[in-house]
């Protein structure tokens, strides 16, 4: 494969020399690997153990990839991070509602009679055949009269060419 100029002659000779500079700084290789290992030795016998008592491990699970903290102690320890000596976050008092105007009663008028002539029609002395379409029609000017009560644009006294308003 040849680039001319603008790239390496051999393109495989090149990632074989990035892979090994990687290796030789210890990227990509797994804990129980040794960095000193030759490349030319890639299939050595393994060396077998003498038959013995077995020493109790202390820790067998080294964590993910030699972390160093396996997962048991990070799930049901307390959190090394969170000091005592820090101090609390105490949310401030959220800011009181506003009053409701005259609009969200009549708002909210349509809609529980919307509601109730959809539901019960006969409690108010009126048949199933008229009582469907008024409450449809009463819970449709309630939904358009709320959304006609949303605000467009900017909140009062803002300015309108100054950003996010936070």
């Amino acid at each position: 494969m040849n680039r001319g100029k603008d790239g390496p002659e051999d393109v495989d000779a090149t990632f074989a020399e990035i892979v090994a500079d990687l290796r030789a700084e210890g990227v990509g290789l797994f804990p129980d690997e040794d960095l000193e290992k030759p490349a030319g030795k890639t299939a050595e016998k393994p060396v077998e153990k003498a038959p013995g008592p077995e020493a109790p491990e202390a820790e067998t699970d080294p964590g993910w990839r030699g972390g160093g903290t396996s997962w048991d102690k990070t799930l049901f320890e307390d959190d090394p991070a969170s000091g005592e000596d820090e101090g609390h976050f105490v949310p401030p008092e959220p800011p009181p509602l506003p009053r409701p105007r005259k609009g969200a009663f009549v708002v909210l008028l349509f809609f529980l009679l919307g509601l109730l002539l959809l539901i019960a029609p006969t409690l108010i002395g009126m048949g199933t055949r008229l009582g469907t379409p008024l409450g449809i029609l009463a819970l449709a000017t309630a939904i358009a009269l709320l959304l006609l009560r949303v605000r467009q644009g900017p909140p009062p006294g803002a300015d309108p060419h100054n950003g996010a308003q936070v």
